[in-house]
This record gives structure tokens, C-alpha cells and sequence, in this order.
């Protein structure tokens, strides 16, 4: 699992290991995994051309050391110095110590770099990049280098994921002792690339409880429900569907197809869309509704294709209901507050950023741009569990003393019709096995993802039902590790 802390725990820790150290070792260890990943990038280091661009602080103490140490194997190490008056100046004597020198013309340095390092602004960086450091960026960015970002590419907010101007995107980005919640969220995980960690032995000084959390396929192995020798189809779980409508029958069919892949027993379907989820899934049980006369299941999902007049009341009877219940699409519509605060049973919402910017009460763009800021209002709006759809995907639990989870799993190829459907027939299943919303929102965005993966191969276009499909090789994929 990977996890990641806000700036200020960070720098908590690092005080805390540093009162330990001699003076400079935290920094030294930091350059010192730092030009190692330069060294394997390069290949090659004794005549490779690096810039560093060096701002203040810390962050451009880091990668002066890394200069240093990439110009005694050989380099060539030129130094862009972009506060000159501010520049770490042990660091700097390191440098030219070892060969380095400082640049003239940070242009014509840039035109023939093989690697360039980005040591701008760091994790304490706000509001993009400063004026004076935009042409060399942008140079930086335009020239034929490998862009290497020391911590965070500058101009992106560490602990937010906001890109509030102009940042430097990198194509690996080295962090020291965790991750930065910026290097797990979108908009800024697009600008670090692949992203490395180098221990510095901060660990033992970490909280247990992270700010946001990241899945891997063991974690997701762990979660999954497992039948036993005992186990009958109610024993593993019914999940009911409310979705689909004369007009939209596909999403359905879709929901059911998720959610026939999601570990339960049996799918009982409730709406206007019988004929149609029947005739391609003949295992599944249908009944003309309402939901409250169903039958009995563990888990309910509400919404996807579930456009009519009696939206609102599937809504709200199926709310009323004892039993975990996931919402999403147009079941979002019919959403009251303060019903969803009051159930008993856990509520999980699904929403994309524009059903979440409609749930706010705020503009599509500042979900896009705030993402982890909008969940967490989403979840203190309605004290449910909430899932926000996008290319990173966060889920968040109303207990505070748990971690936001991301999850980056899914492809491009996912933005097609249908996909949020199977998305919510196979995450309410697993709420129906007796998973805790927070799991079962993590494994099914996660396996929701790697199907998505896997029906895309090599990078061709899927269709929703084509994701449904891939979910069992996905299942099998977590387990096989």
C-alpha cells in the first residue's frame, strides 16, 4: 500500500529523525538516492549534460548535493539559480567542488541537456510557478531532457493536488521518505510522471493513520470475499439493482453485469428493464417492484438509467431500507441530506464531478480542480461514504480517523458509456458480501480499473459490458500478485 502525508506531518517527522542525525545526513541521504535514480535514468553518467534548477531552501539544497555527486562520476552539471540570493550554500559549495559550475545563460545550457532536474520549489511551493521562473520551465519542458522532479514537480500543491498556474511537468518524479497527497491526485499526478521513493528512514516517525492511501493488488487480495464449504447463494450475499427505464434498459443490463461479478449469490433486479436484463442474463431474479417488495437482500444499488417519474419514490423507499445502500447517476438527483444522515444503515454515493459540482452546489471545474477538497465536503454534507469518480478516483468514509483512499488503476479507455454502471452493480455487490462501504468502494473501483486494463490490451477501445467481462481475469490478477 502506498501512502502519502501532508506537508506539515512531513516536516514533523523530519525534525523529529534530523535531532537524531549529524548536521545535513537527512539531506545528504535524500541527494544520494536522488543522483542513483539520475544514474539509472542517464545509463550512462560520465559525460552526460545535467541542469539543476535550483531554487531556495531545501528542495534546491537536494539537488545541489545530487549535482555533486552526479559531477564526481563524470558529468557535466550546470546550475540554474533561481534565487540566487536564497540558494543553499553548502550545497552550492558542494557542487563546485566537485566540477559543477553555475550557468550564464540558463537557455543555451537547457538547448543541449540530457537531464534536468527540478528543484524549483518543492512541497512548499503555492500557487504555481513564480513569474521569473516560467521561460526556464517552459525551456526546460520544450528541450529534448528527461525532466526529473526533486520531491514534487514545482507549481503543483502538495497536500491538495491542485495545479492553481503554471508547473513543471516532469517525466519521474523522485520523493523522499512517503509519498505527497499531490503525487496520488489528479490534476497534479499528471504533471510527476513515474514516481520513485527513496527511504530516508523516515518511517518510524510517521503517523499510522495517513491522509491518503493507495491500494495494491495484495491490499485488494485481502479484501475480496472468499465462499467456503458452507456457502449457498444467500449465505454469499443477494444484491438488489433498481436501474434502468424504458428509455435507458442498458444501464440495467450493465448494472447487472457488474454486479453478477461482484462475489454475491444472487442478483434480484427491480424496474422497468425486466425483459432485457433477463434476456441476457437468465441467472439473474426480477421482480416488477417496488423494491420494498422485492425480497430480501443485503445491499441495494439505486440509480444507474433510472430516468422516470418514480425516481424519487424508488429513491426513497429503498432509503428507507435497513441495509447498506449505494446511489449513483440519477438516483444522485433525488438525494436529500439529511435522510441520508439519518439511516442507520451505511449509504455510499458514486458520483462523477459533474453530479458532485450538482450535489455542492458549485461549478463542475472546481470539483475537477479540488478534488480532494470536494469529496470531503460530499462526506460532511451527507455522512455517507463517498466515491468520486475520475481519473484518479477518491474514496472517502465519514469516520475521520480512517485515510482517504485514490485510486489510480483506471485508463482513459474507461470514459465510455456505461462504464459507471458496472462500476456500481459490482461495488454494491460487494457491499452485499458484508464489506464496509470504504472497502467495497476501494475493490471495486480497483477491479474496476485493472478490467478496464485488461479489456483494453494494448491500448484499443472497450465497451462497458467488454469491462464486465474482463472483471473475473481482474479478480484473479489481485490473488495472483
Amino acid at each position: 500500500m502506498r501512502t502519502a502525508y501532508r506537508v506539515e506531518t512531513v516536516r514533523a517527522a523530519e525534525a523529529e529523525l534530523m535531532a537524531l542525525l549529524p548536521d545535513g545526513a537527512l539531506m545528504r541521504r535524500a541527494a544520494a538516492g536522488l543522483a542513483a535514480a539520475c544514474a539509472e535514468l542517464l545509463g550512462r553518467v560520465y559525460g552526460a549534460r545535467v541542469v539543476l534548477l535550483v531554487g531556495s531552501g531545501a528542495n534546491g539544497g537536494d539537488t545541489l548535493y545530487a549535482g555533486a555527486r552526479l559531477a564526481r562520476r563524470g558529468a557535466g552539471v550546470t546550475a540554474v539559480l533561481l534565487a540566487p540570493g536564497r540558494t543553499h550554500r553548502e550545497g552550492l559549495d558542494d557542487l563546485t567542488r566537485a566540477g559543477g559550475r553555475i550557468a550564464d545563460d540558463p537557455f543555451e545550457a537547457l538547448a543541449t541537456a540530457d537531464l534536468v532536474l527540478d528543484g524549483i520549489t518543492g512541497i512548499g511551493g503555492r500557487g504555481g510557478l513564480r513569474p521569473e521562473a516560467v521561460p526556464v520551465a517552459r525551456a526546460a519542458r520544450g528541450s529534448s531532457a528527461v525532466i526529473v522532479a526533486v520531491d514534487l514537480p514545482s507549481g503543483v500543491e502538495a497536500d491538495s493536488g491542485e495545479v492553481r498556474g503554471e508547473a513543471l511537468r516532469a517525466d519521474l518524479t523522485v520523493t523522499f521518505g512517503t509519498h505527497k497527497p499531490a503525487l496520488l491526485i489528479d490534476p497534479a499526478r499528471e504533471y510527476a510522471g513515474a514516481v520513485r521513493l527513496v527511504d530516508i528512514g523516515l518511517g518510524p516517525h510517521l503517523p499510522s493513520v495517513p491522509e491518503i492511501e493507495a491500494l495494491h493488488h495484495a491490499d485488494v487480495a485481502h479484501l475480496l470475499p472468499e465462499p467456503t464449504g458452507e456457502s449457498d447463494k444467500y449465505r454469499r450475499g443477494v444484491v438488489g439493482i433498481a436501474a434502468g427505464s424504458a428509455r435507458y434498459p442498458g444501464a440495467a443490463v450493465l448494472a447487472v453485469a457488474g454486479a453478477l461479478r461482484g462475489g454475491v449469490g444472487a442478483v434480484r433486479y427491480v424496474g422497468h428493464a425486466a425483459d432485457a436484463v433477463i434476456a441476457r442474463f437468465p441467472e439473474a431474479l426480477v421482480h416488477p417492484g417496488p423494491p420494498a417488495r422485492a425480497g430480501r437482500v443485503q445491499a441495494w444499488v439505486v440509480g444507474p438509467g433510472l430516468a422516470d417519474a418514480a425516481t424519487d419514490t424508488t429513491v426513497a423507499d429503498i432509503l428507507a431500507s435497513d441495509v447498506p445502500v449505494l446511489v449513483d447517476a440519477d438516483g444522485l438527483h433525488a438525494l436529500d441530506a439529511e435522510t441520508v444522515r439519518r439511516r442507520a444503515a451505511p449509504t455510499l454515493l458514486t458520483p462523477h464531478a459533474g453530479e458532485a459540482a450538482a450535489l455542492l452546489g458549485v461549478a463542475r471545474e472546481s470539483v475537477e480542480s479540488a478534488r480532494l477538497d470536494a469529496v470531503r465536503a460530499l462526506v460532511a454534507r451527507y455522512g455517507a461514504t463517498v466515491l468520486l469518480k475520475g481519473s484518479t478516483t477518491l474514496i472517502a468514509d465519514p469516520d475521520g480517523s480512517t485515510a482517504v483512499r485514490a485510486d489510480p488503476m483506471g485508463t482513459p479507455w474507461l470514459a465510455t458509456a456505461g462504464s459507471g454502471d458496472v462500476l456500481s452493480g459490482l461495488t454494491g455487490a460487494l457491499l452485499a458480501t458484508g464489506r464496509p462501504a470504504l472497502d467495497a468502494a476501494s475493490v471495486g473501483a480497483y477491479l474496476h480499473g485493472l478490467a478496464a486494463r485488461r479489456a483494453s490490451g494494448r491500448g484499443a477501445p472497450i465497451t462497458a459490458l467488454e469491462v464486465a467481462e474482463a472483471l473475473p481475469g481482474a479478480w484473479g490478477d489481485t490473488r495472483e500478485g
